[in-house]
């Protein structure tokens, strides 16, 4: 069974910088995709950034120059380095992974972690 488990979210001042871990466990095969969404109550879920297994990045045009995902893959590890946060940040941050294991290629999502920028 795969799991995707977060960490590294909290309360931050703006201008601040924190950084989300999520590491995956399980039966791993490979992993394909591995991205961040966010979400606020009322809203969407929406893409934060994107780590495809080749190495190319995407990011949602609010977090650009401010955001970094990167991946370590002998850890099965995907990080988000958040610098210069902003209220608007202020969300519930969600790991989510295409993983493939003996048995097929699913998608998962790791439980979310709070991340709050106020003053």
């Amino acid at each position: 069974q795969v799991q995707l488990v977060e960490s590294g979210g909290g309360l931050v001042q703006p201008g601040g910088s924190l950084r989300l871990s999520c590491a995956a466990s399980g039966n791993i095969f490979s992993i394909h995709d591995m991205d961040w969404y966010r979400q606020v109550p009322g809203k969407q879920r929406e893409l934060v950034a994107h780590s495809a297994s080749g190495g190319a990045t995407v990011y949602t045009d609010s977090v650009k120059g401010r955001f970094t995902i990167s991946r370590d893959n002998a850890k099965n590890t995907v990080y988000l380095q958040m610098n210069v946060l902003k209220p608007e940040d202020t969300a519930v941050y969600y790991c989510n992974a295409n993983i493939m294991t003996i048995r097929d290629l699913r998608n998962y999502w790791g439980q979310g972690t709070q991340v709050t920028v106020s003053s």
